[in-house]
């Protein structure tokens, strides 16, 4: 056998026991911040899967209701900087982690749609016996607001709707790939999203982790060596880390489905919004422009220009106050249109 041939089975060797390594390390341990989010939390039971939830009175009206849909590859612990904030507007915060992230089940050989995450949040709610609801999502978690945005217009329009389904107020997106034709994937993020995703999620380690969230956020927003930790405990818990190859799937879905999430704004009868962070390098600006030119009755708001992926942990007072900002614009227009009716 030649010295290539000996040392390529060298190659292997250690790359097998590295692979056997990582699979078999045990998850970090939870911070005390994230065993209180888990805490004060709950599980429901969808089919044989258990979904972990937070619900949370506020000081805001009894009637209004927000649900918050988190990004991939996070939780809703994602909120946590803007829970406050919400809780002073709104009577009803409602947060749940998606099926295959934080504290969640994680199967490893399920298949996972976002036509099944919008099925588990109506769910969610339907237990919860909300009939109302603003929607506030980031990230992955826009196309699943968009899921349900589209089932609810499609409600609107049957000759059988019934009252008492879900009523959707208004929908709040921040920095998501909804436009598939606007994303600009970081080579992972690509590799995830073909059918050797299942395999090379098993490969990932801490290290690259920490480089590949890093680069999303803006340049003087970058989160902090303890944030980083939390998102990746969180990510190991219940081994999700095995499981985002499956669930990065949902990108193929965005291309698939782009016409009936697309068409669920441009006929929306409720107002839609983007809060947008510019300095994001997988959502460019070619997605504010691109968003701008389809959704002419969309509005948005820009923020500064270093904030990135994340602007609700990167700069959590100005989301709140461009969400607020947001609602009380529905709120008016609403109160206008009641009063040209009376």
């Amino acid at each position: 056998m030649g010295f290539i041939g000996k040392r390529g089975i060298l190659i292997s060797v250690v790359v097998g026991v590295l692979v056997w390594a990582y699979q078999n390390s045990p998850p970090p341990p939870l911070s005390p911040k994230l065993k209180k989010w888990k805490q004060s939390g709950m599980f429901f039971s969808y089919g044989e899967f258990k979904v972990f939830y937070h619900d949370e009175a506020g000081q805001g009206g009894s009637g209004e209701v927000v649900l918050c849909i988190h990004g991939f590859p996070s939780s809703s612990h994602d909120w946590e900087k803007v829970w406050g904030g919400l809780q002073g507007r709104f009577g009803r915060i409602i947060a749940s982690d998606l099926l295959g992230f934080g504290f969640s089940d994680k199967p490893l050989d399920h298949n996972y749609s976002i036509f099944e995450q919008a099925s588990i949040l109506e769910r969610l709610l339907e237990t919860l016996e909300v009939k109302e609801v603003h929607v506030l999502s980031h990230d992955y978690g826009d196309t699943v607001a968009l899921e349900l945005l589209r089932r609810f217009l499609d409600r609107q329009k049957s000759p059988e709707k019934d009252a008492a389904h879900l009523q959707i107020r208004s929908v709040c997106l921040m920095n998501g790939g909804f436009l598939p034709e606007t994303i600009t994937f970081q080579w992972g993020q690509y590799l995830l999203t073909t059918s050797l995703g299942p395999y090379l999620s098993r490969l990932g380690n801490f290290y690259t982790f920490r480089g590949g969230v890093g680069k999303v956020y803006g340049p003087n927003t970058k989160p902090s060596p303890d944030e980083v930790n939390d998102l990746w405990a969180l990510m190991r818990w219940n081994d999700g880390n095995l499981a985002l190859g499956r669930i990065s799937q949902y990108q193929n879905e965005r291309v698939a489905h782009r016409e009936r999430w697309v068409e669920a704004v441009q006929q929306s009868t409720i107002p839609v919004h983007l809060i947008y962070g510019p300095a994001d390098p997988v959502n460019t600006p070619v997605l504010l422009d691109r968003y701008r030119e389809l959704f002419p009755r969309a509005t948005d708001t820009v923020l500064s220009s270093g904030i990135g992926h994340y602007p609700h942990v990167e700069d959590p007072q100005s989301v709140l106050t461009a969400f607020f900002n947001f609602l009380d614009h529905v709120a008016s227009t609403k109160q206008s249109s009641t009063a040209g009716k009376t």
